[in-house]
């Protein structure tokens, strides 16, 4: 069966209804609307030229160099450092002869005879001052710690007594593990 639309009667409100027209105030925002896009940014955007702080450069600015004031503490303390360290090299040396002198009597020797025993004491005794020889430069790095946290300038007599004091430190390490390479391990 075929419906044919002709034939169905309309509703009685559709012939009445008709499109409801544009008020005055309606028209009038959809032109603003419409011209809201055309209208100027008033916001001030920064200029895409260089600034000033780009011209300077980017070059390291000079430092002045500040130079330690006298400090005769520090001084004393520094002939104190310097005392000790000469001792602990002296010390060292002297007791270096009597190990190598040790060392070479006991290479062959089984470990745990008496040339071996006697070789390991006396690398033992060497332990002793390298344990002298760092603890000065711990006290003396220490000291140089302390006046940097004050943000007191480096001071160049205390530089240098502790880079004596740790090349000392050093050849200590370098003779001992010398030494104690030529022994057998136990």
């Amino acid at each position: 069966m075929k419906h044919d639309r002709a034939a169905r009667p309309l509703p009685s409100d559709a012939i009445t209804r008709r499109p409801i027209p544009a008020t005055g105030a309606a028209l009038l925002a959809a032109m603003l609307l419409a011209t809201a896009a055309c209208s100027k940014d008033t916001t001030v955007y920064p200029s895409l030229g260089i600034r000033p702080a780009e011209s300077v450069g980017f070059a390291e600015p000079e430092v002045k160099a500040v130079v330690a004031r006298p400090d005769p503490a520090l001084d004393t303390d520094i002939a104190r450092y310097e005392g000790r360290r000469v001792a602990v090299a002296a010390g060292f040396a002297k007791a270096s002869v009597s190990a190598e002198r040790s060392a070479r009597a006991a290479r062959g020797k089984p470990v745990g005879s008496e040339a071996w025993l006697t070789a390991q004491t006396d690398l033992a005794q060497l332990d002793d001052w390298r344990a002298q020889a760092s603890l000065l430069v711990t006290d003396i790095e220490r000291r140089a710690t302390d006046r940097a946290a004050k943000l007191e300038p480096a001071y160049p007599a205390l530089d240098a007594v502790r880079e004596r004091a740790q090349a000392d430190s050093d050849r200590i390490s370098e003779t001992i593990g010398r030494i104690q390479a030529t022994l057998p391990a136990a």
